[in-house]
């Protein structure tokens, strides 16, 4: 079956961008201090990502604004879905919150930078070994020029430090947190009959057939060689029958967005072929110096530069026109 791109970073996403199942984690897992301070129904999504692309196979992550001691607050949860920790950790969270702070300074909002709590959600092989507080980075005498340090702290959820009666929430969460904690364990399909029975739980049944194709989404992108037929069975025990019909029915629907998928990969290859020959006709240049124009264009917007093409009196006139189609 066709593998879909970061599929811990789409499960992730599809329930941590959901307010209630947000709401729900916090306050089941933020200190009991910090939720003392804040007001979970003020709870907003204000921005999806500060990931830099080259990292995005590795982490994912989601903004919230939040009412704090009376003032807007944020909470930045980072999710590393990759399977060691990362030792520099600290200074990707550090960058992300200076970019939290520039963008509300940029938004006019008084002239105080509001407090951001850092929050690392982690589900690697290992444990996590990198101390929580910045400080800890840092050689030297540090304690007496601690005042010439920058020093914050994360919290830390590292999912094998949870045993399964520790991950506490509602369904939906807890299902999200059970199946990150044991993908990458050998005995992950065993795990699977008791994540498929707390489905059963869930009181709406259209919303249980939604977040059940989530989670089959992502079994069927992470599992190798997955016996359609044996999902199908654990389904009708742990769930109901009517879900394991489904099963199939979504297994099909999943190999034709993989056909879909691929035949709009054949059309941007050939279209992209096609307009660098023309390009590099029509203009001294090497097609290596044409291909990077074309990147994140789709085959759409490239017929669209083709048409264009005989407008163009340099090369710059085409990378212009290219970053246009890829701001819009």
């Amino acid at each position: 079956m066709e593998k879909i791109a970061s599929p811990h970073d789409k499960l992730f996403r599809e329930i941590w961008s959901d307010i209630a199942a947000a709401k729900d984690f916090l306050a089941n897992y933020l200190p009991a201090g910090i939720l003392k301070l804040i007001d979970l129904n003020s709870l907003e999504i204000k921005k999806d990502t500060f990931i830099e692309k080259e990292l995005e196979d590795y982490f994912a992550d989601i903004l919230y604004r939040v009412n704090l001691a009376g003032d807007t607050g944020y909470i930045y949860l980072l999710f590393e879905h990759k399977s060691w920790e990362e030792k520099w950790i600290h200074l990707q969270l550090l960058s992300y919150m200076l970019k939290i702070w520039q963008l509300h300074r940029k938004q006019g909002k008084g002239d105080k930078l509001p407090i951001i709590i850092p929050l690392v959600l982690y589900h690697g092989r290992q444990r996590w070994g990198v101390d929580v507080r910045f400080l800890e980075c840092f050689y030297g005498p540090t304690e007496i020029l601690s005042e010439y340090i920058p020093d914050f702290r994360y919290i830390l959820y590292d999912l094998s430090r949870y045993s399964d009666e520790e991950i506490r929430g509602a369904v939906i969460p807890k299902v999200a947190l059970l199946l990150f904690k044991y993908v990458f364990d050998p005995d992950f399909r065993n795990r699977l009959p008791y994540i498929f029975s707390l489905m059963r739980d869930l009181s709406h049944p259209k919303t249980g057939l939604q977040y059940l194709e989530t989670l089959l989404r992502y079994l069927f992108s992470t599992l190798e060689d997955i016996d359609l037929l044996e999902i199908k069975g654990m389904v009708e025990k742990e769930i109901t029958e009517e879900q394991g019909g489904f099963i199939m029915t979504l297994a099909e629907k999943l190999r034709n967005e993989g056909k879909e998928q691929g035949m709009q990969q054949g059309m941007q290859q050939g279209a992209k072929k096609l307009l660098c020959r023309l390009i590099a006709r029509r203009f001294p240049v090497n097609l290596e110096d044409v291909q990077p124009i074309f990147t994140d264009l789709t085959a759409e917007q490239m017929e669209e530069l083709g048409v264009r093409l005989f407008e163009a009196e340099s090369l710059d006139d085409i990378k212009k026109w290219a970053d246009e189609m890829r701001k819009k």
